[in-house]
């Protein structure tokens, strides 16, 4: 692997360049690409071979406001390091660049392809990034949405099945979705981490013998929890401070994990703290359309909790599950519809957002 920025090259759908040709990417290889991620490509290259030792990476805003910090890109490179060694990522192994390049998920798509010669083939961050692939993928990094949506088209789900090593982050995968990976004959994995991190610091296997419930760290990192259980990261090679997460989690004595929600996302109802994600999880099977628990004020109860339609399902089957499968302190409230979601730029669902615009609708 190479660790000099210097000496660092390229290899994008076949062809090198180094921080020297980058004006030859701009007039060829972005003009042949999907002009918009080419340009941001381009651009987090220009960035990337500077003297600078610092990235400036956007956080996603999945729970509060989107904001921009400084990164190390000589951490960046520790974290592609231990990733690539943890895949058995070789060079000239094709490496699939489909999110959007404004966040730490997809900058180190690119900057594993830097370090171990991985050969990058770049598509739109789109809901179908293997709508035109032909040729074989070693690995692909996808967000949740990106996977259904592929699963969706024999063609791409296909293509999907032919991919070595996938792994999905960005958000949270329901059972439906892990349930029909599961049998695929790559390698996939969740992966556990956040802008502060570098990417993931954890992968927890979805499909195969090894497919888990937990999340498994990479040795180098050390984990415990806070007196609120939250899950508190020390990872020295990615990360110069201790990181107090607001992700509570139950630690196994193998050094393992499994997240149970966000500090932030539980909601107080009258007294009784209910944890959003584990309601979701409940209702997932019964509900068709995308959905979310969440809150809104409310004067007797503090927060009321409210679930979130994106569409218009059958409702009244949706009330009768409702009552038959949550407890009392735990049946929504209100029943709100949207025509979709809130997310985030690069395919979060927005938290904030969807309190927000649940407010907005009873208002």
């Amino acid at each position: 692997m190479e660790f000099e920025r210097e000496k660092q090259s390229l290899l994008l759908e076949g062809v090198r360049y180094t921080a020297n040709d980058l004006h030859l990417l701009k007039t060829k290889a972005v003009g042949a690409s999907d002009s918009s991620t080419g340009q941001m490509l381009y651009d987090f290259l220009q960035e990337w071979f500077t003297e600078s030792p610092w990235m400036t990476v956007h956080t996603s805003g999945s729970t509060g406001k989107p904001k921009k910090i400084r990164i190390s890109k000589d951490k960046m490179m520790q974290s592609a390091r231990l990733t690539c060694e943890f895949l058995n990522l070789q060079i000239g192994d094709t490496a699939l660049l489909c999110m959007n390049l404004r966040y730490i998920g997809a900058m180190m798509v690119v900057v594993r392809s830097l370090v171990a010669g991985l050969n990058l083939i770049i598509r739109p961050a789109s809901g179908h990034p293997l709508a035109d692939m032909k040729q074989p993928l070693r690995f692909a990094a996808m967000v949740p949405l990106q996977v259904y949506n592929t699963l969706q088209v024999p063609e791409e789900k296909e293509r999907l099945r032919q991919t070595d090593v996938l792994i999905i982050g960005g958000g949270a995968i329901d059972e439906a979705l892990e349930a029909e990976i599961r049998n695929f004959p790559g390698a996939i994995y969740s992966t556990y981490g956040m802008t502060e991190t570098l990417s993931h610091i954890a992968l927890r296997r979805l499909n195969g013998v090894l497919a888990s419930e937990r999340y498994y760290p990479f040795a180098s990192v050390e984990l415990s929890l806070s007196s609120e259980n939250t899950l508190v990261i020390k990872a020295p090679l990615v990360c110069d401070d201790i990181l107090q997460t607001n992700d509570i989690a139950h630690i196994y004595p193998d050094g393992s994990f499994t997240i149970l929600g966000r500090k932030d996302n539980v909601i107080n109802s009258g007294g009784i703290k209910i944890q959003a994600e584990e309601i979701e999880k409940i209702l997932r099977p019964y509900i068709p359309v995308p959905f979310v628990i969440t809150s809104v004020p409310d004067q007797r109860l503090g927060q009321a909790v409210t679930l979130l339609l994106g569409g218009q399902p059958d409702i009244e089957e949706i009330e009768d599950k409702l009552q038959s499968i949550l407890e009392p302190y735990h049946r929504p409230k209100y029943v709100l519809y949207t025509d979709c979601i809130p997310q985030t730029g690069n395919g979060k669902m927005n938290r904030a957002g969807c309190r927000d615009l649940a407010e907005r609708l009873l208002s």
